[in-house]
């Protein structure tokens, strides 16, 4: 792999982990609403996830849904229809009653490392790094690399999300500011999903 198609690799990962997505809004809303430490489970689920999902398509994966294009279609819309729950959870994150918001909680580990496979940006992400900056016939050693590179990448850029809810606390005092927060945070997260659910198939 040539510096110049590293740098490109480097430049495509940044854009792509730092731009609005599903789990970028989705780790401000849980920072503004819970606070830095409480979404950490949420922000290392995400992180680990993504990890893997690129590996596996870095291993080969793309290679299963090209061949079965109706179970890459069945996920996509699988994901999206868990996206819409999410944003629906997400506009009722702070209710008026104050025992029903005690009870709501941030993401799991294990439920963000699993929203990874049906996370539409995700997939796109994983499959056009591949698809576009490395080789298929490069070897394990320059995947590995590629892989370790995109999740170092990734981790700091979707942590600037979460610490940039947690900063809009301050500006979140009221009940009605809360409310209005989350109603925008689902709004943009039904938005996010419209772009990629038009994205071509791998």
């Amino acid at each position: 792999m040539s510096h110049a198609s590293l740098m490109a690799f480097a430049l495509f990962a940044f854009a792509a982990s730092i731009t609005p997505g599903p789990n970028n809004l989705m780790l401000l809303a849980s920072g503004a609403n819970f606070g830095l430490r409480a979404s950490l489970p949420h922000l290392l689920g995400v992180a680990c996830g993504f990890l893997f999902l690129v590996a596996c398509v870095g291993f080969g994966l793309a290679e299963v849904f090209s061949r079965l294009p109706w179970l890459y279609a069945l996920m996509r819309w699988a994901g999206a229809a868990y996206l819409l729950y999410l944003a629906w959870r997400m506009a009722n994150a702070a209710p008026p009653d104050p025992s029903r918001r005690a009870a709501a909680r941030p993401m799991s580990f294990l439920g963000a490392v699993a929203f990874q496979w049906v996370n539409p940006k995700a997939w796109l992400m994983a499959v056009s790094a591949f698809s576009t900056y490395i080789p298929a016939t490069s070897g394990a050693l320059v995947l590995l690399g590629a892989i370790a590179m995109f999740g170092a990448i990734n981790l700091p850029s979707i942590t600037a999300w979460a610490v940039g809810g947690t900063q809009l606390q301050r500006l979140l005092q009221t009940r009605r500011r809360v409310v209005v927060f989350n109603l925008l945070m689902a709004a943009l997260l039904v938005a996010s999903l419209l772009p990629m659910l038009r994205a071509a198939h791998p």
